[in-house]
């Protein structure tokens, strides 16, 4: 009750510091003693503790009155780097503020509050504040409260004023530099075959929308983009030079995020999505990820966004495309079944898994991941058979 009581007065008005409350004991003693005595100097000692007790409650509100406080926008980075915090303190006033000090109340998970103390904040002009704040997981973050406090200038009350000034940081989820993926070059070969098939000429016609020119195969070009008939006839292998790579299809990476997730695997499948769909990029594939809570999203920066924010367990409000193939991101092994024809899929194994096992299509092949093996190394692992433990 006392701390609620002194945490008010600090917040709207101001409460003594362990010396004031020292002064206002020795000022009441005097008080207490020239009553006894009748001396007159105890009671002028008295009245100049108590004078300065006065002084000393009014000035620390006065020295915060009218300042000031900015935020600056905070740039997302890649989980395990630093924030740069960026805040402003604007002095309007005609006299200089001294020795203040500026708490900015970071969202629990984030972080503990971040201290400065400012030794003066000349007249009209302003103090930048710029610190850095780790970063371990991924999400979007939110806090909106700063804290300006001073004592000054006798030390004996302390008081504090708040400002409302909103903070959104977002902390991306790491990409893994995948060097190949089967589980992308497989689609990504079968829709430029497919494509192929779409073609009632040759592919070597100039005058097929499809097709620029073929040329030799260069060490580091995409599998993907080789024309495997062609190379057989010519018994080198020849690369296709697309004016369209996928015949207008899409391939989608689908992340299971209405389901029930170990927090451990989810944070994996999140680092996954986030790692296939650059890959995919690099590789000139078109793509899009697709999440319960925010259905089909494309572009580098909405598609990090949307995994930086998502969670297990999200409501449906995007059915997932059945169409296309998929790359399905998923704990639970009976979802499998269900793709579309051609998906490939990405398997952790849950603990409450059971010993039966479930029959995949064997045209959709894909990776069972194991909890303490690199992710980066089973994600450029060869394609698992059709038969998938639950």
């Amino acid at each position: 009750m006392i701390k609620r009581i002194t945490t008010w007065l600090e917040i709207h008005a101001s409460t003594p510091a362990y010396s004031g409350w020292v002064l206002v004991g020795v000022a009441v003693c005097f008080f207490g003693a020239g009553i006894n005595t009748m001396a007159g100097w105890l009671y002028v000692l008295s009245g100049v503790g108590f004078a300065l007790l006065s002084v000393a409650a009014i000035l620390p509100p006065r020295s915060l009155q009218g300042l000031i406080v900015k935020r600056h926008p905070i740039e997302p980075v890649i989980a395990g780097d630093d924030l740069t915090v960026q805040i402003e303190i604007i002095n309007p006033k005609k006299q200089d503020v001294i020795l203040l000090q500026i708490t900015d109340l970071l969202s629990f998970v984030l972080g503990k509050p971040q201290k400065q103390a400012i030794e003066i904040i000349p007249a009209q002009k302003s103090y930048h504040w710029i610190y850095y704040q780790p970063t371990v997981r991924r999400g979007v973050y939110r806090w909106q409260t700063v804290e300006l406090a001073s004592g000054a200038p006798l030390g004996l009350f302390w008081c504090r004023r708040q400002h409302h000034c909103t903070a959104t940081a977002v902390v991306y989820p790491v990409v893994l530099p995948l060097t190949d993926c089967p589980l992308i070059d497989e689609i990504g070969r079968e829709n430029s075959l497919r494509a192929d098939l779409s073609c009632s000429r040759p592919l070597q016609t100039a005058n097929e929308a499809l097709v620029r020119s073929l040329r030799p195969y260069r060490l580091g070009d995409p599998i993907r983009l080789i024309h495997w008939r062609t190379s057989a006839r010519y018994g080198q292998l020849r690369l296709r030079e697309l004016e369209m790579m996928s015949g207008g299809q899409d391939t989608i990476i689908a992340l299971d995020s209405a389901a029930s997730w170990q927090e451990e695997n989810f944070e994996q499948a999140v680092i996954t999505a986030a790692s296939l769909y650059f890959y995919a990029q690099r590789q000139q594939i078109q793509v899009q990820l697709w999440t319960a809570s925010t259905g089909l999203v494309r572009g580098q920066r909405a598609v990090l966004e949307t995994l930086a924010k998502t969670n297990a367990n999200e409501d449906i409000t995007n059915e997932c495309p059945q169409r296309y193939p998929l790359i399905w991101l998923t704990e639970n092994p009976l979802t499998l079944a269900f793709l579309p024809q051609g998906s490939r899929w990405v398997l952790w194994p849950s603990t409450k898994a059971s010993s039966e096992k479930v029959i995949v299509n064997q045209n959709q092949r894909g990776v069972v991941l194991q909890p303490h093996q690199p992710l980066q190394s089973q994600l450029q692992q060869t394609l698992t058979t059709q038969f998938v433990p639950m």
